[in-house]
C-alpha cells in the first residue's frame, strides 16, 4: 500500500511532490503542498517513496507542513546534484540506469527517498544529458546535447525576435521612428511570409505569434503593416514575391549582354534582304520588335516575307543569359510592370527589328496565290531592314488608301478563310487594356483582337509557325509542337448573342498540348503546328528557332527529341506561374477600377447559373464573376441584363453584385 508515502509526477511541466491519501481501485487519492487533492492514474506517477512520510490521519495542517518540508529538503539536495559530473562519469556505458544507482553515484553508497528524489529532480530539469525512458535515465550522446543547446539558443532566439520586434513594430505603426533592432529582417520577412502564405507560411505560429503581441488578431493584417510601413505599396504584386518571379537581371547577366550587344553580327552566309523594306505592326508600347513583314507582287502572284529576329545567333545554348531566360519562361507584360526574357540591351536594341538597323533574321520567303493557296517557301538566315515601325491603329487608318496595306489585308483574309475552311474556329475576344496614372487611377479600354491590322499580323505569324512546322516535320527535326483535339462540342453561332457564343465554344475546347510528335490543332484548322514567331518573348520559341537555324546552317541540331522534351517540361512550370501572375494582376486592376467607380451600372452576360447563383460576365470590363440569386429572380444563359457594383475589394477578390432596378447606378462610359 502507498499510503503516507510521498508521490512524485509531473503536472505541466512542474515537478509535484504530494502525499498519497489513499490508494483504491487502480487511483491514487493524493494531497499536494498547495492543499490541492487529486486523483492520479499509477502511470502518471514518476517516484514513490520507500517508506512513508507521515500518517495522512494527522491535522490537515501537520499533515501540509510536514509534506511542504520534505519538498523544500529534496530541493536543497538537488543543488547538490552536479549533472555534468554525472553524465561524463557513465556517458560511455550507453545504458539506461535506475534512480537507485544513480543517486548513490551522487550522495554516496547510502540513500534515502530523499537523494533519490533530489537525483530525479536535478535530472528532470537539466533535459540536457539524460533523457528519462521507462522509468530509467540513459545518456544523451554527446551529439544530441549539442542538437539541444542550438535548440535552445534557437528558442532564446525567437523569443528576442517576437519581443523586439514586436516592440518595433508596435511603436513604428504609432508614428514613433524607434531605431532598428538586429531582427528587423527577419521581422519583415515573417510578417511578409504571413502576408503571401497565410496559414501555408514557413514559420506560421512564430509570425502570428508575432502579431498577437503587436496588437493585431487577424493574420490578414499582415499586408496593412506593411503597407503602412511603406516596405509595400497599396497595390503591391503578392504574386511576383509568392512566387519569386525574377524581376532584374544581375549585374553579371547584364555584363554579359553588354559583351554580346559589342559583337557584330555575322552575316557571310545571309541572304541580304534589304531591298524588301519590311514593316513592323505593333502597339505603341512595343519596343521589343521580334517580327517583321514584306510584301511584293509579281508575275501574278504574292511574295509574302516574315522576318523573325534571329536570337539564336546571338544568345548561345546554356550561356549565363540561356539559362536565365529558360528560367524565366517568357516575357511579362504588366499594367505597371515589363519583365522581360532578355535584357533590354539585346530585347530592346541589338535584338529588335528596330527602323532602319541592320538586322540578322530567320525569314520565312513564301509565294502564295491570291486566294491565298502556298505556291512554294523557303527558310533562310537573312539582313534585313526595317523601312517603318507602324502602329495597329496607324495601319487600320491606311487601309483605304495604302496599296501595300490592302493586299496585306486581302492576303489574311484568304489565309483565315482556308484555315476556316479546315476546321479552324475564330473565337477573339477584346483585351483588356490597363492604365494606372501616378496617382492610382485606373482606366480600361477595350482593345478589338479582330481589327484589319491585328488579323493580318496574326494570320501571318500563324503561316510562318505552320510552315515551320512542316518543314521539321518533312525534315524529321526535333522540335516542341503545338496540337489541340477536335472541341467536345461545335456550336452553332446563329441566334446566339455572339459574345456568349464565343465563352460557350471555348468551353468545349480540348487542352492545348506541346509534344515532340506532330499532331493537328483543331483550333486553328491545321495539320501541324508549332510557335516560333517570337523568340525575343519567349523561350519555347527560341529553343524551336535553334533547330531550324542549325538545319538551314547544315550543322548538327542542338537537341534530340529528348533534350526538347526536357526544356519543355522545365519551361511551362516558369509559364503556369506567369499566367496566373498576369491573370490575377489583370483581375486586380478591374476590380480596383470597380472599386473607384462604385455605384457603375454595368451589361453583364449571363453565361451559366446554379441554384444560388448566376455566373456572369461583365461585358464592360470582360471580368467573369458571380452574382447571387436575389428575391426570386432568374436569368437565362446568354441574356444580357444591367447590374450595379455594390463593392469591389481587389484585395481579397471580393466583388458583389446586384441587378439593375429602378434604374439605379450610373451608366458605364
Amino acid at each position: 500500500m502507498n499510503q503516507g508515502k510521498t508521490v512524485e509526477y509531473i503536472d505541466q511541466g512542474r515537478f509535484i511532490c504530494a502525499l498519497c491519501l489513499e490508494d483504491r481501485a487502480g487511483k491514487l487519492h493524493v494531497l499536494t503542498p498547495s492543499n490541492r487533492e487529486a486523483n492520479l492514474s499509477p502511470k502518471r506517477v514518476l517516484l514513490i517513496s520507500n517508506t512513508p512520510l507521515i500518517d495522512p490521519a494527522q491535522p490537515r495542517d501537520e499533515v501540509l507542513t510536514r509534506l511542504r518540508q520534505a519538498e523544500e529538503h529534496r530541493n536543497r539536495l538537488k543543488d547538490e546534484v552536479h549533472v555534468r559530473d554525472l553524465w561524463e562519469l557513465i556517458h560511455d556505458e550507453n545504458e539506461a540506469f535506475d534512480y537507485d544507482y544513480l543517486a548513490e553515484l551522487s550522495f554516496g553508497e547510502v540513500v534515502d527517498d530523499d537523494h533519490i528524489s533530489a537525483l530525479v529532480r536535478a535530472l528532470f530539469e537539466d533535459k540536457l544529458h539524460f533523457k528519462l525512458k521507462d522509468g530509467r535515465f540513459q545518456p544523451n550522446p554527446q551529439q544530441r546535447i549539442e542538437e539541444i543547446l542550438r535548440q535552445r539558443e534557437e528558442e532564446r532566439r525567437r523569443e528576442r525576435v517576437l519581443s523586439e520586434g514586436s516592440e518595433w513594430l508596435r511603436r513604428a505603426l504609432e508614428g514613433e521612428r524607434p531605431p532598428m533592432p538586429g531582427c528587423v529582417q527577419e521581422v519583415i520577412r515573417l510578417v511578409s511570409d504571413l502576408a503571401l502564405y497565410g496559414d501555408d507560411a514557413p514559420e506560421y505560429k512564430q509570425a502570428r505569434e508575432l502579431l498577437s503581441r503587436t496588437g493585431y488578431s487577424d493574420a490578414r493584417s499582415a499586408r496593412h503593416i506593411l503597407v503602412s510601413l511603406g516596405i509595400w505599396g497599396e497595390d503591391q504584386d503578392l504574386d511576383l514575391l509568392s512566387l519569386q518571379i525574377r524581376t532584374s537581371f544581375s549585374d553579371a547577366l547584364i555584363e554579359h549582354a553588354e559583351q554580346l550587344k559589342a559583337i557584330p553580327p555575322d552575316i557571310d552566309f545571309r541572304e541580304d534582304l534589304r531591298h524588301l523594306e519590311p514593316i513592323t505592326i505593333d502597339g505603341p508600347a512595343t519596343r521589343d520588335f521580334d517580327d517583321a513583314l514584306s510584301l511584293e507582287e509579281k508575275d501574278g502572284a504574292l511574295e509574302l516575307g516574315v522576318h523573325i529576329a534571329d536570337v539564336a545567333g546571338t544568345i548561345g545554348p546554356e550561356s549565363p543569359l540561356d539559362l536565365e531566360a529558360r528560367q524565366r519562361g517568357a516575357s511579362l507584360y504588366l499594367p505597371r510592370q515589363h519583365i522581360p526574357m532578355l535584357p533590354p540591351s539585346l530585347s530592346q536594341d541589338t535584338l529588335s527589328l528596330k527602323q532602319d538597323f541592320d538586322r540578322p533574321a530567320i525569314s520565312l520567303l513564301c509565294r502564295l496565290d491570291p486566294e491565298g493557296a502556298v505556291l512554294s517557301y523557303r527558310f533562310v538566315p537573312s539582313l534585313i531592314r526595317v523601312k517603318h515601325q507602324f502602329t495597329y491603329d496607324e495601319v487600320n487608318e491606311r487601309l483605304e488608301t495604302g496599296a501595300r496595306f490592302l493586299r496585306m489585308r486581302r492576303l489574311a483574309m484568304a489565309l483565315q478563310q482556308k484555315r476556316i475552311e479546315q476546321g479552324a474556329l475564330v473565337l477573339s475576344v477584346p483585351e483588356v487594356s490597363i492604365r494606372v496614372d501616378d496617382d492610382g487611377t485606373v482606366s480600361l479600354r477595350m482593345l478589338e483582337q479582330d481589327t484589319p491590322a491585328r488579323m493580318l499580323v496574326a494570320e501571318f505569324m500563324i503561316l510562318y509557325n505552320a510552315l515551320a512546322a512542316r518543314f521539321c516535320r518533312d525534315q524529321g527535326i526535333p522540335i516542341l509542337y503545338r496540337g489541340q483535339g477536335e472541341p467536345s462540342d461545335r456550336l452553332s453561332a446563329r441566334d446566339l448573342d455572339p459574345l456568349f457564343y464565343v465563352f460557350m465554344q471555348r468551353r468545349k475546347l480540348q487542352p492545348m498540348m506541346i509534344d515532340t510528335d506532330p499532331s493537328p490543332h483543331a483550333g486553328l484548322g491545321l495539320d501541324a503546328y508549332t510557335n516560333i514567331s517570337s523568340p525575343i518573348r519567349r523561350y519555347l520559341d527560341l529553343a524551336v528557332q535553334r533547330q531550324i537555324r542549325n538545319a538551314l546552317l547544315g550543322k548538327p541540331l542542338l537537341y534530340d527529341a529528348e533534350a526538347m522534351d526536357k526544356i519543355r517540361m522545365t519551361v511551362q512550370a516558369s509559364l503556369k506561374d506567369l499566367a496566373t501572375v498576369r491573370r490575377n494582376r489583370t483581375r486586380y486592376w478591374i476590380q480596383k477600377y470597380l472599386q473607384q467607380t462604385r455605384g457603375l451600372r454595368m451589361d453583364a452576360l449571363v453565361l451559366w447559373s446554379t441554384r444560388s447563383k448566376h455566373r456572369l460576365l461583365l461585358t464592360d470590363v470582360l471580368l467573369v464573376t458571380e452574382m447571387r440569386r436575389k428575391n426570386g429572380r432568374d436569368f437565362s444563359p446568354g441574356q444580357r441584363i444591367r447590374v450595379v457594383v455594390e463593392k469591389s475589394d481587389p484585395w481579397e477578390d471580393v466583388l458583389s453584385l446586384v441587378p439593375v432596378e429602378n434604374g439605379a447606378g450610373q451608366r458605364a462610359e
